[in-house]
This record gives structure tokens, C-alpha cells and sequence, in this order.
């Protein structure tokens, strides 16, 4: 018969309160168990005492007659000293999924369109400036002086 060290819940809706039981792997999680060896309250502070109650000879005995702790069940033994628990490690857990770098290569490349159209704009404003300045001016044409209208011939 193969055996687990696991979390089985009770507590009502939104307060959980778990009790760390060895049961058989084929019953249920809530269900049957050979027996309790403590007990897991999430609602307490991470430092307070109360929060994980287990007996830890009861412990080493069911882990020596075979029974296998489930991971958070392990964290619970590892920090009490009984059982190693390793680091789990998944490198590819933070890496961006496929439509996520796509967008974000196609907004890398507008932005470097962007900045090179205005490099390239800014560039030609800066040449029509030199071009301006290097060129001599022009003498405006000089205005001639507005011609007198002829006056209007009265008759008398």
C-alpha cells in the first residue's frame, strides 16, 4: 500500500484550515486517512508558532515505513529539519510567450523607424540651414516709389 504525507482541508468557504494526515494514495483528499500528525493554518502570520503543528516522531515514522510527503508537506519538514527539500528551478517560468516577443520585436522595429525618420529629418533641416547660411543673399529688389495716380479732371 503506497502512502502520503498530505494537506487535507476543512475550515469553511475563504478561511482554510488544513490537517497533515497519512492516507492511502487512492483516497480522497478530504476523505479517509490512516491517521492526523498535525495540523496547517494559512490565516496565521508566516512567523507565528501556531500556524504548523506536527508531530515529528509520528512523522519519521510514517516516512520511514515508506510514506512520501507531498511538496508543500516537505517545505513543512524541511523547515522543521527532518527532510531535504531541493529548490525547484524552472528557467523558462519567467520567459515571455511567442505573442508577447513578436509584439514587442515589431514595436522594437517601428521605434527604430521612428527614430531613424527623424535622425534622417533632422539631418536634412540641418543641411538646408548650412546650405542657407553658406549661400550669399540676395539684395531684395529696391521698391519703386508708388506712382501718382492722375487726378481726376474737373470740369467747370
Amino acid at each position: 500500500m503506497a502512502l502520503k504525507i498530505r494537506l487535507a482541508r476543512g475550515g469553511s468557504k475563504k478561511r482554510p484550515y488544513y490537517r497533515v494526515v497519512v492516507a492511502d494514495i487512492n483516497a480522497p483528499r478530504d476523505g479517509r486517512f490512516i491517521e492526523k500528525i498535525g495540523t496547517y493554518n494559512p490565516l496565521l502570520p508566516k512567523d507565528s508558532e501556531d500556524r504548523v503543528n506536527i508531530d515529528v516522531d509520528r512523522a519519521k515514522y510514517w516516512m520511514s515505513v515508506g510514506a512520501k510527503p507531498t511538496d508543500r508537506v516537505l517545505r513543512f519538514l524541511d523547515a522543521l529539519g527532518l527532510e531535504k527539500r531541493e529548490p525547484r528551478n524552472n528557467p523558462n517560468k519567467a520567459k515571455p510567450g511567442k505573442k508577447r516577443v513578436e509584439r514587442e520585436a515589431a514595436e522594437a522595429e517601428a521605434a527604430t523607424a521612428a527614430k531613424d525618420a527623424a535622425e534622417a529629418e533632422a539631418t536634412a533641416a540641418k543641411e538646408a540651414a548650412e546650405t542657407a547660411a553658406a549661400a550669399p543673399a540676395e539684395e531684395a529688389p529696391a521698391e519703386a516709389p508708388a506712382e501718382e495716380a492722375p487726378a481726376e479732371e474737373t470740369a467747370s
